[in-house]
């Protein structure tokens, strides 16, 4: 690319245009900015991004113009392969997203820049990712992104000076341990993800308010995946730090201050609630959408559907004492019991796929009770001797949600094992027959083995991250190797 110069009249922007839509520039900026123009006016061919916009990238990359585009370019071919664009003119938010997620743009702070309120605390993490999915939470999120440029661009017009990022205001009022659920977690760390590396610098600063003792839990598993620059726009207050001298005060105005924080002003942000499993995604919709949306990783979850007789089984080959099992499923339909266990000889594969041989073999593959869904017990093995029962089974019905984990004792081969399950046994030839056209039960599950080594060295970092937060209580929830699920 060829170099643009100061001197050359036709590469200068209006002084004007500068001080009412950019803000100050150096005459180093100002070029910066000329040359990610002209670069991307000869790439795209069509459609450039605005000045401002391009701003934001070159501001974070601290006007290094070779580091700015190449993130430009990584930003451009999203939004190209994702159909960012046309997918967020067609948005609609989901009617459980508008009930359920306790989150919306309420006025503006001291600096006219457009503020969104979360209540963090009130949110149903794992009910509007079941009913949503991961993708429609980062759809939603995109929206928000793209809600909060469009209002910028109208603030600037409104106020006749450069507003070009916006406040978020996040309450925390009602936080606790199930908001550390993991599933959610990788969620969230894939969305600031994708947020840092396609919205940069849109964010003047970020007000964490009304702390509870979990959060520097929450904090520690985050703050590692959020770009320095932007870690240094946090600002924490915990319990009602934050009605004093140095808090919402400082910065917004009085009037705006909302009326569940001690304010005047009201808001349309509810406290949403607990989304019905009624509302959740059965698994079939939630493999169509992370097959048809690709711009995150597949999804976490998976389903699977048992019939009478029928297993299902995850192989887990443990290489060292101490590492830790965590899962999580759902019921959709039907009950199953649900074990974790442990063999004395280590399993490497699946045991060969045997024909079917006799009336009964036949039967055996007409109901469903194939290789896929056969255990990897052997039939002669005997529980105590040749495998271990390491939980108490679970049953676990219709509509229940099941979170557990497990410290290993020994290395070697785990297996979470899943059976359909009935309270009588069916042992007639009317009871075989039926079983044929009998309704399946199904789940939805997630599962993640962490290295004893990570465990340990999370646990530690989760116990001593208080210390970096003077504003909350000096005292954090005691960790403890619990291996009970819950449900």
């Amino acid at each position: 690319m060829d170099a643009v110069t100061l001197n050359d009249e036709n590469n200068k922007l209006d002084a004007d245009y500068i001080k009412r839509c950019l803000g100050d520039l150096t005459p180093l900026q100002e070029s910066r900015l000329i040359q990610l123009k002209k670069w991307v006016a000869e790439l795209q061919k069509g459609k450039v991004p605005s000045d401002t916009c391009l701003l934001r990238f070159l501001r974070a990359r601290d006007f290094n113009i070779e580091k700015a585009r190449e993130m430009l370019s990584h930003s451009l071919i999203w939004r190209k392969k994702n159909q960012v664009d046309k997918m967020m003119n067609e948005y609609q938010v989901p009617s459980v997203v508008q009930e359920y997620f306790p989150g919306g743009w309420h006025h503006h702070d001291k600096e006219c820049r457009p503020l969104y309120l979360l209540r963090l605390g009130q949110m149903d993490v794992k009910g509007l990712v079941k009913s949503v999915g991961e993708e429609g939470l980062l759809k939603h999120t995109l929206h928000i992104c793209e809600e909060g440029l469009r209002l910028t661009e109208e603030a600037t017009l409104t106020y006749g000076r450069p507003i070009t990022t916006w406040t978020l205001l996040v309450d925390l009022e009602g936080l606790n341990m199930r908001h550390l659920w993991r599933p959610g977690i990788r969620t969230l760390l894939k969305i600031i993800e994708i947020v840092e590396a396609n919205y940069p610098e849109t964010m003047s600063c970020v007000l964490i308010i009304r702390a509870p003792r979990v959060f520097p839990i929450l904090w520690t598993l985050v703050s590692t995946f959020i770009d320095e620059t932007t870690r240094s726009k946090f600002l924490f207050y915990g319990g009602n730090d934050y009605q004093g001298p140095g808090g919402l005060i400082d910065y917004m105005p009085k009037e705006n201050i909302p009326h569940i924080l001690g304010g005047e002003c009201k808001t349309v942000v509810h406290e949403a609630g607990l989304v019905p499993k009624s509302m959740y995604l059965p698994g079939e919709e939630m493999d169509a959408a992370r097959q048809h949306l690709p711009m995150s990783d597949q999804s976490i979850y998976r389903s699977v559907s048992l019939g009478r007789g029928q297993v299902h089984e995850m192989v887990l080959l443990i290489e060292e004492a101490g590492s830790v099992i965590c899962w999580d499923f759902d019921v959709m339909k039907n009950d199953v019991s649900f074990s974790v266990l442990r063999t004395k000889v280590p399993i490497t594969h699946r045991p060969e796929p045997q024909s079917p041989t006799g009336a009964m073999g036949v039967i055996d593959a007409v109901m469903g009770s194939d290789d896929l869904h056969r255990s990897v017990i052997e039939k002669g093995w005997r529980e105590g001797h040749e495998y271990f029962r390491v939980e108490p089974q679970l049953i676990c019905h219709d509509g229940e949600s099941i979170q557990g984990s497990h410290v290993t004792s020994h290395m070697g081969t785990y297996i979470l094992q899943w059976r359909y399950y009935e309270s009588t046994q069916h042992t007639s030839p009317l009871d075989i027959i039926d079983s044929i056209t009998a309704p399946k039960a199904k789940i939805m599950y997630y599962y993640e083995t962490l290295k004893s080594a990570d465990y340990r060295g999370s646990m530690t970092s989760l116990q001593s991250c208080q210390s970096g937060f003077s504003s909350l209580s000096s005292n954090t929830n005691k960790s403890a190797n619990s291996s009970c699920p819950s449900r």
